[in-house]
Order: structure tokens, then C-alpha cells, then sequence
């Protein structure tokens, strides 16, 4: 009887331990679906970044306000890729949102973005002369690209300005990640018109992950692209309506 006794216990035992382990097994692998940018007042210390995330040199500079220019200026972007970047803008009363998938290759980039009125602009740029046709159109109009950069045509802010900030001006640094992604966040004081810019640089490839512009406090921008495709883009991505091959030029 009191084996039989002591049998019950042992599989009482055993069933708990597994109902433990298959809850902490599923906690692991629940994962939310919904971008969210860390809240302002999140912190992370100073936990560097995984080594195989990043180079060397990242993984021994503990990044601060006064250090970030040197961690920001160790990255480099991919020369090739691929991804999608969805931005959001807010005003008073509204909101738009609109999505835009890159192709870089070399010193080229081509954006393709679906208009509010239903019409997709196609640019291809390689900052110095900017292609630019809409839907499946064959005219295509060119011209020089001036002052509008690659990332301009991204609806993305050029992080690398941050090398140019006056330390001051850099109100918080430190590493921060995004939906696992591991980044340098850096954020500026207000400027005298009240802005104020939120950057989230991924370590392992250089490239903007995510970004926020306030006005007095209030999100007046965001973006998001937390995931990029390094393989070779096709070289027909680059070749105009009237079929013309940019990459051979």
C-alpha cells in the first residue's frame, strides 16, 4: 500500500515538473506582433551588444553621449541590399502612414512607393542624377539629384549627422534593441524650434532601424524597418522603362 502510495507521488511529482517546463517552453517562443518603439523613459545601462552582432570595436566602447560619435562612425552600411520601410507621420487630428521598399546597389538606390492616390513612384538615384517614372509608365524624367539624397527618397533621416552634433546637443546614448534587433540609440536635445530626434542604429548592419521626430514632446514622425534582405538585388532592378542599364554606367 505504501509503494503504491509512493508511485502516485512519484508521477504527481513528474507531471508537475513537465506542466512547468511546457509553460516556460511556450513563454519562451510567445512573441509580440506589433512593432513598438521603447518608451521614453525605457533604459538599457550599458549592456554591450552580442560580439557576433557587431564588430570588435563596438562591443568594447560603452556608448554615451559623449562616446556615441565614435561608435556611430565604426558602422559602414551593407553595399547591397534589400527592405521595406514604413513611415508614419502625425498631425493634429490624423494620421498617415505610408511604405516604401529599397533596393541598394552600390552607389545606386531605388525606392518604390505607393502614393495616397493610388499611383507608385519608382526613383533611382545615385545622388548625383535621379530617375523618377510613375506606375508602368515609360516616360521617365531626370534631372540632377541637388540636394536630395538617397535617403531623402527613403523618407529616412541620415543618421550619420549625428557625427556632426556638438556633444551638447546629444541628450541620451546608450544600446537599446528593437524587436531583438540589437541598435545605438542617441537622442537630441530639443532644438530652438522644439524638435527633438530619436535615432535606433542596428550594430550588425549599419542601417537605420527605426527613427521618431517631436515636436515639443509630441510624435510628429516615426519610422521602422526591422528587417533587411543582404542577398545581390537583381540587376533589373536598376535598368529604366525605356531600358536603359544603370549598373553598367
Amino acid at each position: 500500500m505504501e509503494k503504491r502510495k509512493m508511485n502516485r507521488v512519484a508521477i504527481g511529482f513528474i507531471i508537475l515538473v513537465v506542466m512547468v517546463l511546457v509553460l516556460m517552453f511556450s513563454n519562451s517562443l510567445r512573441r509580440s506582433s506589433r512593432i513598438t518603439l521603447p518608451a521614453e523613459n525605457s533604459t538599457s545601462g550599458q549592456t554591450d551588444p552580442d560580439a557576433s552582432a557587431g564588430e570588435d570595436a563596438l562591443t568594447v566602447i560603452a556608448v554615451t553621449p559623449e562616446t556615441v560619435q565614435t561608435a556611430i562612425a565604426t558602422l559602414s552600411r551593407p553595399e547591397q541590399y534589400s527592405r521595406a520601410i514604413r513611415v508614419e507621420q502625425v498631425w493634429s487630428g490624423g494620421s498617415g502612414s505610408f511604405e516604401t521598399t529599397v533596393t541598394v546597389s552600390g552607389r545606386w538606390t531605388r525606392t518604390d512607393r505607393t502614393l495616397s492616390d493610388g499611383q507608385v513612384r519608382h526613383t533611382i538615384t545615385d545622388g548625383e542624377t535621379t530617375y523618377i517614372w510613375y506606375n508602368s509608365e515609360s516616360t521617365v524624367y531626370s534631372g540632377p539629384a541637388g540636394e536630395i539624397s538617397p535617403d531623402d527618397e527613403q523618407a529616412i533621416p541620415t543618421y550619420e549627422t549625428i557625427l556632426e552634433l556638438p556633444v551638447e546637443d546629444i541628450a541620451a546614448a546608450d544600446y537599446r534593441s528593437v524587436s531583438d534587433v540589437n541598435c545605438i540609440y542617441v537622442e537630441t536635445v530639443e532644438d530652438p524650434d522644439g524638435y527633438t530626434q530619436r535615432y535606433w542604429v542596428g550594430v550588425e548592419t549599419g542601417l537605420l532601424v527605426a527613427s521618431e521626430r517631436l515636436l515639443e514632446g509630441e510624435t510628429i514622425y516615426r519610422m521602422a524597418s526591422l528587417t533587411v534582405d543582404l542577398s545581390v538585388p537583381s540587376a533589373d532592378r536598376f535598368i529604366l522603362p525605356d531600358g536603359t542599364v544603370l549598373l553598367d554606367t
